[in-house]
């Protein structure tokens, strides 16, 4: 067995709000570490991945992204 078996590699999750209310929101997992995105706030809140300059968000915000351990 790998360590990754024992120790699984944390998830990556954009959380963006959703027009279904204020206090509804949807989660998108990202392939790259928290560290690999910037996140630009504005009247479009964009997230860029820095690695690839590829924008994979723009839209509405805020807009957190948050680290999550995988699931085992």
């Amino acid at each position: 067995m790998s360590q990754t078996e024992f120790f699984p590699e944390p998830a990556t999750i954009l959380r963006m709000p959703s027009w279904l209310g204020s206090h509804v929101h949807e989660d998108r997992a990202l392939p790259l570490a928290p560290g690999d995105y910037k996140m630009t706030p504005g009247d479009r809140w964009t997230v860029t991945c820095l690695k690839t300059n590829e924008v994979v968000y723009s839209g509405i915000g805020p807009v957190e992204i948050l680290r999550e351990r995988a699931a085992a």
